[in-house]
């Protein structure tokens, strides 16, 4: 059994592999974007302290990734599932 450093990475990556399976399976194949609430993804086990990067858009919006699919926050919990090309 690892401890330490290697079982902080193996929980971490977890994490963010469930993550990214949670916002994948929100996104229909023939879309690019979807909208779910918040509530939602915290039902499905989404963790939100866990991400890989962020995207600032000139607009001044951030959207917050795990891998290849992300979210922006909307108004009212609502969230902007995106996918990248």
């Amino acid at each position: 059994m690892k401890s330490g450093p290697e079982k902080l990475i193996r929980d971490v990556n977890t994490a963010l592999r469930r993550n990214r399976k949670i916002l994948q399976d929100r996104v229909k194949p023939t879309e690019r974007t979807a909208t779910v609430h918040r509530n939602k993804l915290l039902a499905l086990g989404f963790q939100f302290n866990y991400m890989t990067h962020q995207y600032r858009t000139k607009k001044a919006q951030t959207y917050i990734f795990c891998y290849d699919y992300g979210y922006l926050p909307l108004a009212n919990n609502w969230l902007l599932i995106v996918r990248k090309k």
